[in-house]
């Protein structure tokens, strides 16, 4: 008789994790600006971002050279096509910066060197709602728009969740299959 328990416990874990398909669990992306090469005047960015979808939860990861380089966060549009870090949001210069996206909107990141920034060293982030896997596959599927004279980030690509949000959805697994087998012994 236990073991007719423990087979409908094991059962209804499968059956619960199968039709939840990920619902509970809101994976958190994150996107290491510029990829292997980082925040570099070599990184061509606007090919980089063409391949990710920001969602709100995810971060962004930036890595460089502290001590030649840092990011300035601009609050507009103009501040951005024009490099103008007068008025900046918030000043980076660690070398390793983490970035959550925390809501919905455009943001923008640019070289703190005029130079570096006119030719290229310059990001937008346009982050969107959490989504549905339905959301992810008609993003994929829409086509790409051009904006700004670069590459939008609506463009699909591949991103995988971050381990955490996989260690959550194990864990209300586990937890719930401990529940069955408590109940049923």
């Amino acid at each position: 008789m236990a073991g007719l328990k423990n087979i409908v416990a094991v059962a209804l874990v499968m059956i619960v994790s199968m039709s939840l398909e990920g619902k509970w669990v809101g994976a958190q992306v994150h996107h290491v600006v510029g990829g292997d090469r980082g925040w570099d005047p070599a990184t061509n960015l606007s090919s980089w971002c063409s391949g990710r979808i920001f969602r709100v939860g995810d971060k962004i990861w930036f890595t460089y050279s502290a001590g030649l380089e840092s990011i300035v966060e601009v609050k507009q549009q103009d501040e951005y096509l024009s490099c103008d870090i007068s008025n900046p949001i918030r000043m980076y210069t660690d070398g390793l910066d983490s970035i959550s996206l925390d809501g919905e909107g455009i943001r923008y990141f640019v070289s703190s060197k005029p130079d570096s920034c006119k030719n290229g060293l310059k990001l937008h982030v346009e982050v969107l709602p959490q989504g549905t896997p339905d959301d992810f596959q008609k993003i994929a599927t829409s086509e790409s728009k051009a904006s700004y004279g670069y590459a939008s980030a609506l463009a699909s690509g591949p991103t995988t969740p971050s381990g955490s949000a996989h260690l959550i959805g194990s864990s209300i697994l586990l937890a719930f299959g401990f529940l069955c087998y408590a109940i049923g012994a």
